[in-house]
């Protein structure tokens, strides 16, 4: 009875989450991402704190998934120079940190990218209304994802 309700509950969330993504702008999506990566790496470290293995890996694979196929992706490296370029380093530096994390079960290099993705999340959220008013009439392209993300600096090595 109890699994009932859980699916229930599990599909209604569902459609809440695709809702929100077919009204959201291209904004709010990349937001999306970022939140959505964040509460896989939270679920990863509640596994890998209780031992489970299983879980934790597939946390992690989601994570890694958003990242690569969904922030990454979303970048155009060739429009956005070298802060895109920098930015797709980023990227391709997590993903390896977290294929590290789960192989050798390290939850500092959870927290690491956490972190990262958290600092990158807040940049993005800030920068929301100045992107979206900068396409806004002036001629500039409609999508914030390139010339918002000018806002997001990264001096990391890219380095694991």
């Amino acid at each position: 009875m109890y699994s009932k309700s859980s699916h229930g509950v599990n599909a209604y969330a569902s459609v809440g989450l695709e809702t929100g993504v077919l009204a959201a702008n291209p904004h709010k999506l990349i937001l999306m991402l970022f939140q959505g990566a964040h509460v896989a790496l939270s679920s990863a470290l509640i596994h890998m704190k209780s031992g489970n293995i299983t879980a934790k890996g597939k946390s992690i694979s989601k994570a890694i998934a958003i990242i690569n196929s969904g922030l990454q992706a979303s970048l155009d490296v060739e429009a956005g120079g070298p802060l895109a370029q920098q930015l797709n380093a980023l990227y391709e530096y997590m993903g390896h940190r977290l294929l590290q994390a789960n192989l050798h079960n390290n939850i500092g290099y959870v927290e690491e990218v956490s972190r990262l993705l958290g600092q990158l999340g807040e940049a993005w959220e800030a920068i929301g209304t100045s992107s979206l008013s900068y396409g806004a009439g002036s001629g500039a392209p409609a999508s914030p994802i390139l010339p918002a993300a000018t806002a997001v600096p990264f001096t990391g090595s890219g380095k694991a």
